[in-house]
């Protein structure tokens, strides 16, 4: 069994304007620096992404009413990191949740890091959706 963390941020906004910009791949680099330094583009079934971690080729979940944002990240190595994200309502606004996994190999100190770098991501697509407030 993986270690677990949820990781989740408020987000003023309603859930569809939340969905409805951060399921677009398109939109990864200007708020998902830790899965995407460049600009994200389609190659077959995937996306591909420059990532801090290398190339990454990435597979949404079909578009759907639910909130539903999970996609998996293959790695250069072969690897499938799948990861379960949601958006979902929460008063006047949203909760946006990630659910990371801790990976076979990855130490402690790596799996808090990698908390860390999803929650600048987070806060980072916050600030973009409630314009900087």
């Amino acid at each position: 069994m993986n270690a677990v963390k949820h990781i989740s941020t408020y987000i003023n906004r309603t859930p569809k304007d939340v969905y409805a910009f951060a399921s677009k791949p398109e939109n990864l680099p200007s708020w998902a620096a830790g899965l995407a330094r460049s600009e994200v583009k389609k190659d077959g079934d995937a996306w591909v992404a420059e990532a801090p971690f290398g190339k990454a080729r990435i597979r949404f979940a079909e578009a759907n009413e639910f909130g539903v944002m999970d996609h998996d990240v293959e790695l250069d190595s072969g690897v499938v990191v799948h990861n379960p994200m949601r958006v979902v309502p929460n008063g006047n606004g949203s909760e946006l949740i990630f659910t990371l996994l801790q990976q076979p190999g990855v130490s402690e100190d790596q799996f808090a890091d990698d908390a860390q770098a999803v929650s600048k991501d987070l806060r980072a697509l916050k600030e973009l959706l409630e314009g900087g407030s």
